[in-house]
């Protein structure tokens, strides 16, 4: 999607928030921004919208046409709304960013299409569900979430002000735009955690001179970024190192992954080093909101709201292969690096995650699994990922997979 000019696009479901999105309006128009009203109600009106853009208009960019909206089934009818908007916003050559304000529904039907914006397209969500997790809603874009204090029912003291802090954050955005960046140099996607940290900054230190050098802390949403930014073209390559948010996603950790990781490898075939860093532990929270089922197990108390529960034998070969399912369903160039020394700071000889049984589990049952070829390779090297030889090895790794692409 190319943005050519300036239009902020202010969305609501007029029928029950059109005071609210009406202020929005005038709240932007002062600023000095450009902006345009969009109306997303699912009930049908019998009265104008008094939206630019009213909900019969929105309905119609549905595949199915606007009956698939105004069905008279409140939970079809939002979720066909919301896909006939992202087709509508995804036409629109004029936008510049884009507010949105609403409850659970409103909140819903406006966050795919925001979600669906390219990365640095201002994006602001006010919505009364922002306090809470909103994972569902952002995803792994940059949408800007205000949470409403006061329900988006009406206008107050409270919400006078909260809808206007909003207004001026996206005229903000939209008015004073961050200077294009003319960096030339291709983009790399690399993945961190706190106990893979020494690893990337090497291996980011030796690589910034020939490339930008992105960083995605692997906390499931981290994860999500970087592949999205792959499949959108937008990295060169990948260098996957940290690759804990597997362990969540199979063991009901905080900071999962979902069945798509690696998916954006096996499509883009950008080429990609990969290793396990940090598959030695599952994250979760206060050591009180750790599952029953776990209290045996070996913990590490990381901070006040982080504790690190040690994965076991049985895990890291439940992890190996799904790991190599997805490994064998790409044809791009990758090679997978087995730091033998340990796959973090924790799992290192006299350090509190130092299991070498789980470690070979791992090794052993990645190497059986994976249908290795000239271009799906497993390498072994007798290092801690965090090593200084490590680093080394996976950007000479990196830089042999580029010229083997040239």
């Amino acid at each position: 999607m190319t943005i050519n000019s300036g239009l902020i696009y202010a969305v609501a479901t007029a029928d029950t928030k059109g005071r609210e999105l009406f202020y929005i309006g005038d709240c932007l128009r002062k600023a000095g921004a450009d902006v345009v009203t969009v109306d997303l109600s699912t009930q049908g009106v019998s009265q104008p919208s008094g939206a630019d853009f009213p909900p019969e208009l929105i309905a119609d960019f549905h595949p199915e046409g606007r009956d698939a909206v105004f069905c008279g089934d409140r939970g079809r009818a939002i979720d066909a709304m919301a896909l006939a908007f992202k087709i509508f916003l995804n036409q629109r050559r004029d936008l510049a960013g884009i507010i949105g304000l609403g409850g659970s529904c409103g909140t819903a039907l406006i966050t795919p299409a925001m979600q669906a914006l390219p990365v640095g397209v201002p994006k602001v969500m006010v919505s009364t569900m922002a306090s809470g997790d909103v994972s569902g809603y952002v995803g792994a874009s940059d949408i800007s979430m205000v949470y409403s204090v006061t329900d988006v029912s009406g206008l107050n003291r409270i919400s006078r002000q909260v809808l206007g802090n909003a207004a001026h954050q996206i005229a903000g955005a939209v008015l004073f735009p961050v200077p294009e960046d003319n960096n030339d140099k291709p983009a790399l996607g690399l993945t961190m955690f706190g106990v893979t940290t020494p690893c990337i900054q090497m291996v980011s230190t030796m690589l910034e001179e020939d490339y930008d050098c992105l960083v995605f802390h692997a906390t499931g949403s981290g994860g999500k970024a970087m592949e999205k930014l792959t499949e959108s073209g937008m990295l060169s390559g990948l260098l996957d190192l940290t690759t804990t948010e597997v362990c969540d996603h199979l063991f009901g950790g905080v900071l999962a992954c979902d069945e798509t990781r690696f998916d954006a490898v096996a499509h883009s075939k950008v080429p990609c080093v990969i290793s396990c860093g940090a598959l030695d532990m599952v994250n979760f929270g206060h050591i009180s909101t750790v599952p029953a089922k776990y209290a045996d197990r070996l913990f590490y108390h990381h901070n006040a709201q982080v504790t690190l529960m040690r994965t076991t034998v049985e895990e890291n070969v439940a992890m190996a292969k799904w790991i190599a399912d997805k490994l064998n369903r790409c044809e791009g160039d990758i090679v997978f690096l087995i730091p033998e020394g340990g796959f973090s700071a924790l799992d290192a000889p006299g350090q509190a995650f130092w299991l070498p049984e789980a470690r070979d589990a791992f090794i052993t049952t990645l190497e059986a699994q994976v249908r290795q070829t000239a271009r799906r390779v497993i390498r072994r090297l007798p290092f801690n990922i965090n090593d200084p030889q490590f680093a080394q090895a996976a950007v000479r790794q990196f830089r042999q997979l580029v010229e083997k692409e040239l």
